[in-house]
């Protein structure tokens, strides 16, 4: 078997490059990787950004931090009790930076106040006309469809 020297190396994976960069792909590459629906996959993305804004627009977000009628309670929550884990734990770490313990308080306290936050909150759809629901139901569905269908391959013609 016969070695080639370092240059003869070099000029032979000089011209193999240049081989590779004469050929074409065989035709544009398109969204997902296939030929053509470029157009298409930007314009089911606008609809469905643009229905998703209109639907999201309709839904009242509100807060009513209670018990969530705990044993027929509904009076407020106190927010101190949520926040002791982590007041604790800030404390132990400020004592020892590398106390599990501080950090399991730490990272629990937040959990639990995170958790109480978006249990406590409230959504409801504003009245709206057919039409509008119709409207922004439609957009983000036929946006979803246009992007499913500008991944497959398009026939060439």
């Amino acid at each position: 078997m016969s070695e080639l020297n370092p240059q003869k190396q070099a000029q032979e994976l000089s011209r193999l490059l240049e081989d590779q960069a004469l050929v074409k792909p065989p035709g544009a590459r398109g969204a997902g990787g296939t030929p053509g629906g470029v157009g298409t996959f930007f314009a089911g993305l606008l609809m469905t950004v643009l229905g998703g804004y209109l639907v999201l627009n309709q839904v009242q977000v509100t807060s009513s931090f209670t018990f969530f009628g705990l044993w027929g309670w509904s009076r407020p929550a106190g927010f101190g009790l949520t926040m002791l884990p982590l007041l604790i734990g800030v404390g132990v770490l400020f004592f020892d930076g590398k106390s599990k313990l501080g950090w399991f308080l730490t990272a629990g306290g937040m959990l639990t106040i995170l958790a109480a936050v978006l249990m406590s909150l409230s959504i409801r759809w504003e009245p709206t006309s057919l039409f509008n629901t119709l409207l922004m139901f439609g957009l983000l569905a036929a946006g979803v469809g246009l992007i499913a269908r500008s991944l497959r391959p398009y026939p060439a013609g």
